[in-house]
């Protein structure tokens, strides 16, 4: 497996061949710079580390700065890991576009939009009780009964009740490459992917 780091810049259209209308998501993927290899025979496990966009040296710690030089390389903001990765890399190797190839496709890693807290039906799309009269007051959107008295006398673990929403690790898979744009290090996908505009994302290809 091999990818690169990224930003969701947002969405836009493409005609394909036969005039159909496809909505695609715009990514700025990389140059990723390569700040750390991993080997069994020192951390237990095969994988790389790769490093994108710059950040301002007094916005990082003495020890991540430490990090970065190692790699000869400026502070950077997004870091993760790829493990099993097709080919061998060396501390400094700058990693584009160029990796990926129209009409292939992509696992993408992001983070979804929070929502913040939420009630049974945004959050579990709970019908409420769907009738205003017969002396029901104020429960449209309330959830209902959560449990017996007498037994269990507790709500039961997983029950679905309201409370924080989004703002979840997402892994959309299979996501074709419609367009790349090397100059601009621009990778084109069909579809939509987790997060909101400018947040950082994961693009995993599978060999």
């Amino acid at each position: 497996m091999s990818g690169l780091l990224g930003k969701k810049i947002g969405m836009t259209s493409i005609f394909d061949e036969n005039g159909k209308n496809i909505p695609c998501t715009v990514i700025e993927a990389g140059p990723c710079i390569v700040t750390q290899v991993r080997t069994k025979e020192v951390d237990g496990y095969e994988a790389i580390q790769l490093a994108f966009e710059e950040k301002k040296e007094k916005h990082t710690t003495k020890a991540m700065q430490g990090h970065f030089k190692k790699a000869k390389t400026t502070p950077k903001r997004f870091v993760a890991e790829f493990t099993r990765f097709e080919e061998k890399k060396q501390y400094g190797d700058v990693l584009t576009v160029d990796v990926f190839v129209e009409g292939e496709f992509i696992d993408v890693v992001g983070t979804s939009k929070g929502k913040g807290f939420q009630g049974v039906v945004k959050r579990y799309n709970f019908k409420g009780v769907n009738d205003a009269t017969h002396g029901q007051h104020n429960r449209l959107r309330a959830p209902g009964s959560i449990g017996a008295s007498s037994y269990p006398s507790r709500v039961f673990k997983g029950m679905r009740m309201a409370g924080r929403m989004g703002g979840n690790r997402v892994k959309l898979i299979n996501l074709k490459v419609v367009k790349i744009i090397p100059e601009k290090n621009v990778i084109v996908v069909k579809g939509a992917i987790p997060g909101p505009n400018n947040s950082y994302v994961k693009i995993e290809r599978w060999s």
